[in-house]
């Protein structure tokens, strides 16, 4: 008999309602869970009409508690990928509201020496994923009705609502290159970097990070740049095909930080495969004995 294909689960995360509403309508199957140890609640299901299986949770604002969270959360569900997918405000004339920013490297603006003489900068960046930028540049091709641009992001600890402002400002000259800043994505892609998982991150333009801001917000310009950013994160998803074996190397059971048994993989245990959480197509023939 023919066994149906399973593929390994890719850990989709937000900061907002709104942006985990739009990457929601493209789950099916959902399963909500809750984090054995700090009480995070995921759902887990599938990508709408494909065999991948998506993690997806809210996280709340600020770059700290995401890296804290998608730590967590890696080392929970021991995902194959991590993306971060949400909203941010532009920083260049040519990008636009409801365009789609996918992060070839995210920039956290917040490192430095202060002296006598001026802030001496001391940047930190994260590359985006080889395999998930090569899946997204495929994948837009068949987006006519998208605008994507393949850029860096910037990440602060703040929403930048003054173009003119000092912050503006220093971003313009240390990051010039970045064409979208936001709160959460360096925290992300460094969690996964310390995990060793591929990273994303996506966002959908919806202000311009000016004084106008809160007159975009209050059109709805965060709901649209939302659902654009989740329909460019599922069409990376459907291309994303990562190499075969166990993230982190070895076997299954090796790789990650604080694997859990009630994680939703199944785990290799030396002499037997424990699928308690998971979900497996096809007979068993084993032996039982006591709680295993």
């Amino acid at each position: 008999m023919s066994v149906p294909e399973t593929r390994s689960t890719v850990l989709v995360l937000t900061a907002l309602a709104l942006e985990y509403a739009a990457v929601r309508a493209y789950i099916e199957d959902r399963e909500e869970r809750s984090h054995p140890g700090n009480g995070t609640y995921v759902e887990v299901g599938r990508l709408r009409g494909t065999a991948c299986r998506v993690a997806a949770a809210e996280l709340g604002e600020g770059s700290r508690t995401t890296a804290a969270l998608t730590s967590s959360l890696v080392g929970w569900l021991r995902p194959r990928a991590v993306l971060f997918v949400g909203v941010a405000g532009g920083l260049k004339e040519d990008i636009g509201l409801g365009d789609v920013v996918v992060g070839t490297k995210v920039y956290g603006i917040h490192g430095g020496k202060v002296t006598p003489e001026g802030l001496l900068d001391r940047p930190e960046a994260w590359h985006g994923s080889h395999a998930l930028l090569s899946a997204a540049r495929a994948a837009v091709r068949d987006m006519p009705g998208v605008r994507v641009h393949f850029k860096p992001i910037a990440t602060g600890d703040l929403v930048l609502a003054d173009a003119e402002s000092e912050t503006a400002r220093h971003v313009r000259m240390r990051y010039n290159d970045a064409v979208a800043i936001e709160t959460e994505g360096s925290g992300a892609a460094h969690a996964a970097h310390l995990e060793g998982r591929d990273a994303l991150v996506v966002r959908g333009i919806s202000d311009h990070a000016d004084a106008g801001k809160a007159a975009a917000d209050a059109g709805g310009s965060q709901v649209r740049a939302a659902a654009q950013a989740a329909a460019v994160a599922a069409a990376v998803l459907r291309k994303y095909h990562p190499g075969s074996g166990h993230p982190g190397g070895g076997h299954p059971g090796g790789g990650g930080s604080g694997g859990s048994q009630g994680g939703p993989e199944a785990t290799y245990r030396g002499d037997h495969i424990d699928f308690r959480g998971g979900i497996f197509h096809g007979p068993v023939t084993g032996k039982r004995t006591g709680d295993r």
